[in-house]
């Protein structure tokens, strides 16, 4: 009976080593100099609209932490700009500045399907979060704007997808299975 329990608390030790989830904030200060950001920056895809990164002062783009932040689409189309997530995540949201009417917005997509969307945000001088809005799973954030030149985005927040509960539920049971198993054959 020792056995067992002793079996069952390391079964309880190893589940609770588990990941838990954390969000990831990318400042973009770790980019060495101003230009495009690379294509799998932070585990992200930037090349569909041309992400680009810059530092230095330059009101009204302030940058809300360190001294990167980035925009898009200078002279192009402004309609929206994609960001790809490698694998469904939780998207919390990003710091805007910039000129008073390029009005911001998020739309979420999972597999194609819009899941979600935010409130419009009128940037300014002064970096503000702008949420999600949406707490589910996404793999696709499109930056929405009628003048993409007008704004720069810092601080973007996202939380790595982490397993249901009745996952580790299922892990449990499955050590706990080998583990009478073996036991069973050691007696044998």
């Amino acid at each position: 009976m020792k056995k067992i329990i002793r079996s069952l608390a390391v079964v309880a030790a190893l589940a609770s080593l588990a990941p838990a989830a954390s969000a990831t904030v990318l400042t973009f200060d770790d980019i060495a100099s101003d230009g495009f950001l690379p294509s799998n920056y932070g585990g992200l895809n930037w090349v569909v609209d041309g992400w680009t990164a810059f530092s230095g002062e330059q009101a009204p783009f302030a940058a809300h932490s360190g001294d990167f932040r980035i925009t898009t689409q200078w002279g192009g189309d402004d309609v929206a700009a994609t960001i790809g997530l490698i694998t469904p995540t939780v998207f919390q949201g990003a710091y805007f500045a910039g000129l008073s009417g390029a009005e911001v917005s998020f739309k979420l997509y999972l597999g194609g399907n819009l899941v979600g969307s935010s409130a419009l945000l009128n940037p300014s001088a002064t970096p503000t979060f702008l949420t999600s809005g949406y707490n589910g799973l996404v793999d696709t954030v499109v930056v929405s704007s009628k003048e993409h030149a007008g704004f720069v985005m810092d601080d973007f927040t996202f939380t790595a997808a982490v397993p249901e509960p009745e996952t580790y539920a299922l892990l449990l049971a499955g050590l706990g299975l080998l583990g009478f198993t073996r036991r069973r054959a050691a007696k044998a």
